[in-house]
C-alpha cells in the first residue's frame, strides 16, 4: 500500500468513527425524520470511499470517489428503508407499551414481558398476538432483513431458570412471526436471561424494563 493510499484510508476510517459516534441529542439539534437516511448515506459513502481507495491501485483518489458514490447510495437506501419501516410499525401497533427504536443500523421492537406473558409462562397472551401478527406482516413487506428475537429477564430467581425462560419466550414470539409469513431462514432466536439488563435490577421499575423480548430487524449485509 502506498503512503498516499494509507493516509487516505486512515483519514476515512477516522471520519467514519467520528460520524458513527455523533449523537444529535448531545448537540441539542432538532429532531429530523430523515436523519437516519442521511446518516446511512454519509457512513456508506465513507466506507465505500475507503474500500475504493484500497481497491484502486493505480489511482486511489479516483477509487475513493467512485466507491464513495456507490456506498452513499447504498447507505442512503438502507437508512430510508429503516425510517419508513419504523414509521409504519409505530402507526400499526396498538399497544402503547411496545416501543420501536431506530438504532441507525437496525430497528429494535421491544415487547415488555409484563404485557406479553403471564408470570413464569412462555405462552404469549391473546391480547398481544394481534400486534405480533402486525409485526410479522410488516416484516413480510420489508423482506431484505434478518430478524433476531432476543429474550431477556430480570435477576430474580436462579440464573439457569431465567436463561431457559428467556429462550422459550423468544421462540414463542418467533413462532408467531413465522406463522404470519416471516421466512424461518430470516429468524434467529436468542435467550440472554439476565445477562443484558436495560436498567438496574435494584428497583421494581428497572426489573420491569429488563423483562422483555427484543425483535431486532437488521438489514441484509449488516452485522
Amino acid at each position: 500500500m502506498t503512503i498516499s493510499k494509507f493516509v487516505l484510508s486512515a483519514g476515512l476510517s477516522s471520519a467514519l468513527v467520528l460520524g458513527a459516534c455523533t449523537d444529535p441529542g448531545t448537540l441539542n439539534l432538532p429532531s429530523d425524520p430523515n436523519q437516519n437516511t442521511r446518516q446511512g448515506a454519509i457512513l456508506g459513502g465513507l466506507v465505500g470511499a475507503g474500500v475504493g481507495a484500497i481497491a484502486n491501485d493505480s489511482d486511489p483518489l479516483l477509487g475513493a470517489l467512485a466507491g464513495g458514490a456507490i456506498g452513499a447510495a447504498g447507505g442512503g437506501l438502507i437508512g430510508n428503508q429503516l425510517d419508513k419501516q419504523a414509521a409504519e410499525l409505530r402507526q400499526q401497533l396498538a399497544n402503547q407499551g411496545i416501543t420501536v427504536t431506530n438504532a441507525g443500523d437496525r430497528l429494535i421492537v421491544t415487547v415488555p414481558n409484563d404485557i406479553s406473558f403471564d408470570t413464569d409462562s412462555a405462552t404469549v397472551r391473546p391480547a398481544l398476538r394481534a400486534d405480533l401478527v402486525r409485526v410479522g406482516q410488516n416484516l413480510t413487506r420489508y423482506p431484505n432483513s434478518n430478524v433476531q428475537v432476543i429474550g431477556h429477564t430480570d435477576s430474580d430467581g436462579e440464573a439457569s431458570y431465567n436463561q431457559v425462560l428467556s429462550e422459550r419466550r423468544a421462540r414463542s414470539v418467533a413462532d408467531i412471526l413465522q406463522a404470519n409469513g416471516v421466512n424461518s431462514a430470516r429468524l434467529t432466536t436468542i435467550g440472554l436471561g439476565e445477562n443484558r439488563p436495560a436498567a438496574s435490577n435494584l428497583t421494581p421499575e428497572g426489573k420491569a424494563r429488563n423483562r422483555r423480548v427484543d425483535i431486532e430487524i437488521v438489514p441484509s449485509g449488516q452485522t
